[in-house]
């Protein structure tokens, strides 16, 4: 039973065609009471095998973030016998003083999706679970201590907040997200890591710093390219450098989380309604499709 994955974010499936990602081994499809999932495979890497899961599909960008069928995935990765995830992401940079090409480790969120189904307990009275972590405390130190090994320019603090897309952020709205206290803004992380965590799995994200949000600085529109001019050339490159480096920053936190146990409250998420009985043991039978 694998017990470690990786959701991989933008460019995800092209990191495993590019060979970044060793012999990958494609998982046979789960079935999940909400659907098809994301591709997942197994990967095995010095002795260590881990999901490896692309959240936008098999062809760099297929499924846009919004419709990515999140229930799905976590639903798949825990009957895999996944307990801890680490994910990747793109967002955009709110605070001006975090750089293009850096790496985040979020320990904060603020949820501004709209219509996305954002839990498992749509039935009942389950649910109502606090969360003064929002990310595994554990996992967020694994990726620390890959960030700090690897040399990479990172900020171990980040509030990201989340919305709906496919679009991106006007500047009216970027400016209302700073006054919330926002750094980034992305579009994958809500309902994936409060998922995670309702089937008491950990979950931590680094993120790769793209570009600077609208309005944050001055920038010309440019036609017909990624983010329409919001990103120089060189910022491109730059991001593409960070990208490449995600795979061995996300096995490196795995194989450090790896040899610990799991002492965070993630593993007891839902352990008040199973204390008083209103959950069973088996948690195929807490979920209301």
């Amino acid at each position: 039973m694998t017990t470690l994955a990786v959701i991989g974010g933008s460019g995800a499936y092209d990191l495993i065609g590019n060979g970044l990602l060793s012999a990958p081994v494609p998982v046979a499809p789960v079935a999940t009471p909400f659907g098809a999932h994301s591709p997942v495979f197994k990967i095995r890497v010095n002795g260590m095998e881990f999901c490896f899961m692309s959240r936008h599909g098999e062809g760099g960008y297929n499924v846009a973030a919004p419709f990515v069928n999140y229930r799905a995935n976590i639903w798949a990765l825990k009957e895999l016998g996944v307990e801890r995830i680490i994910s990747w992401s793109g967002p955009g940079i709110i605070n001006p003083s975090f750089e293009v090409g850096a790496f985040a480790v979020p320990h904060d969120v603020i949820d501004q999706t709209k219509s996305r189904p954002s839990t498992f307990f749509t039935g009942g009275g389950a649910g109502f679970i606090r969360m003064s972590d929002p990310f595994c405390p554990d996992l967020r130190h694994a990726l620390l201590y890959s960030l700090q090994l690897s040399g990479a320019k990172n900020y171990h603090e980040a509030v990201y907040i989340c919305t709906e897309g496919p679009r991106l952020e006007t500047a009216a709205e970027i400016r209302l997200f700073h006054s919330y206290g926002a750094d980034l803004v992305g579009m994958t992380l809500v309902p994936e890591l409060f998922l995670a965590r309702e089937l008491e799995m950990c979950y931590a994200s680094v993120c790769y710093l793209t570009n600077y949000a609208e309005g944050i600085c001055r920038r010309d529109y440019v036609k017909g390219e990624l983010f329409e001019g919001m990103q120089t050339p060189e910022e491109k490159q730059t991001v593409q450098t960070a990208m490449r480096a995600l795979p061995a920053m996300a096995i490196s936190a795995l194989t450090a989380a790896a040899g610990m146990p799991r002492e965070c409250g993630c593993k007891d998420a839902m352990l008040r309604y199973k204390k008083r009985g209103d959950l069973p043991e088996n948690w195929r039978e807490w979920i209301k499709s």
